[in-house]
């Protein structure tokens, strides 16, 4: 069945104008929930524009509603992910029409039929046959790179080889890992690979292309299934259990590899919005306190009637910042975002020395030179982690001590320090004493945890004993740890 604006949730359910209405606001309402903010005054920009355009073309629907609601680039994935669960481009089967299964004992053996993506009919028997037939199509599909087939292809590859009937309560009927591991497209890059070479690609561009397609594709069957499972449950369901939040607000802890490298996209442009607002803030508040005698005196020659103020001089001060980084496990990437925020404002402190460690402390601040290339100092960055390790065991007491005992240079009455680390030591001395002798010599001391709240003190966490001494801040995500660096500038 093609989309339509007015289609509705359950079957049997009558469109009319109040269901159209009620998705509309549902569809707002995900928006908000997922971190993007939108306004009444958006709102209404949404209904007008939805006003202006014709409602036949899904395309322009969602063109119309993003024009109007979406802000950054960084939630734009986010925003079609929820546009397609609220408005999905087609209801039911779609291509694969036929369902999962037949009824009947002829169904049984001879599996139901249905249309393909060609339009022809197809078994919706997973045998062997059939899965060889399929994969020769998604390669044929992959290789000429066409948009409406790998669609069709995603959905038939779904009510074949993704369906789960039968499932208890509360589990859904269809699955985007089964289909995945039961065509495996991803063993069909080398071919793609082969016929990108003989257009004439260099190896470098078509194994790149080859795997954009294929991940392309892979997201395809992922939203696929997410729409059938949205049509059983509901899209609140998927929105609230199986939707990825933007990518500001994905939890470094449990970013994938494809989600690093968008974060690490994005860490200039947010270092570049900080810089720009505390630009403007520092303009307006470049005046000193009031000079309330300096402003009586002035006044008295008129009575007060204009009163002019008069300010004592502002003494502008930047901070010297000292960062210590566990770089140990999956902390890792969340140090290493860290740090690159912090070197991308680095302009607004005065000085800026950075130390990472596992059970060692090694500094790294000659790593990010001005000028200096994302990439490249990601790397070094990577390549100096063995440095920061003896043993390989995290060893928060043993990083203080070393810090204390060879650094204390970096440390001093105009510094402030921000520790970067999850606070588990493996059950170590804690070297708590050292950190408050550290923290009363300098001016300010941060803690940022990229671990939730609720896991703190778990386990070998010391999270609480450290935030005893040190100020210990939740910072999960780009959203905190942009919100948290412009508090401390």
């Amino acid at each position: 069945m093609n989309y339509r604006v007015g289609d509705v949730d359950e079957p049997g359910e009558q469109r009319s104008g109040s269901g159209l209405l009620d998705r509309h606001i549902a569809f707002l309402e995900a928006l908000r929930a997922a971190g993007l903010s939108v306004s009444l005054a958006e709102d209404l920009d949404a209904v007008a524009a939805l006003s202006a355009v014709q409602w036949g073309s899904r395309q322009t629907v969602q063109a119309a509603y993003a024009a109007t609601l979406v802000k950054k680039q960084s939630q734009r994935p986010t925003f079609d992910a929820l546009f397609d669960l609220w408005f999905p481009r087609m209801v039911g089967s779609g291509v694969g029409a036929a369902g999962t299964g037949g009824d009947g004992a002829d169904d049984a053996e001879d599996g139901a039929t249905g249309p393909d993506a060609a339009g022809e009919r197809f078994s919706v028997r997973d045998g062997a046959a059939a899965l060889r037939d399929f994969r020769e199509r998604l390669a044929e599909a992959l290789g000429a790179d066409d948009q409406q087939a790998l669609g069709d292809l995603a959905a038939e590859m779904v009510a074949r080889f993704g369906a789960m009937p039968g499932r208890g309560p509360g589990l859904s009927s269809w699955s985007a890992y089964t289909a995945l591991q039961r065509v495996s497209p991803a063993e069909l890059t080398d071919q793609l690979v082969a016929g990108l070479l003989a257009e004439g690609r260099t190896d470098e561009e078509a194994a790149r292309t080859a795997g954009r397609r294929v991940d392309a594709f892979t997201r395809r069957v992922e939203d696929d299934a997410r729409r059938r499972i949205a049509e059983e449950k509901g899209p609140e369901h998927v929105a609230n259990v199986a939707l990825r939040p933007s990518i500001d607000r994905l939890d470094f802890l449990s970013a994938r590899r494809t989600d690093l490298e968008e974060m690490r996209r994005e860490i200039y442009p947010l270092a570049r919005r900080l810089a720009t607002r505390l630009t403007k803030e520092q303009h307006a508040r470049r005046r000193g306190p009031l000079d309330f005698r300096r402003t009586v005196r002035a006044s008295i020659s008129t009575g007060g009637v204009p009163l002019t103020t008069h300010h004592k001089p502002k003494r502008p001060h930047r901070t010297e910042l000292v960062v210590l980084c566990d770089v140990s496990g999956s902390v890792a990437n969340f140090a290493q975002f860290t740090l690159l925020l912090v070197f991308a404002l680095r302009d607004q402190f005065q000085k800026v020395r950075a130390f990472t460690f596992i059970d060692h402390v090694h500094e790294v601040t000659h790593h990010f030179k001005p000028g200096a290339d994302v990439v490249d100092v990601m790397a070094d960055l990577a390549a100096s982690t063995s440095h920061a390790a003896l043993w390989g065991r995290t060893n928060y007491g043993r990083a203080i001590t070393k810090l204390a005992e060879n650094h204390a240079d970096a440390l001093g009455p105009k510094s402030s320090l921000l520790v970067l680390g999850d606070a588990r030591s493996n059950y170590s001395d804690l070297a708590l004493d050292t950190l408050a002798e550290l923290v009363g010599g300098i001016r300010h001391a941060w803690w940022l945890n990229p671990e939730h709240r609720r896991h703190w003190d778990n386990g070998d966490s010391a999270a609480s004993r450290y935030g005893a001494v040190v100020p210990m801040v939740e910072c999960r995500n780009l959203t905190q740890l942009g919100e948290f660096v412009h508090d401390i500038l």
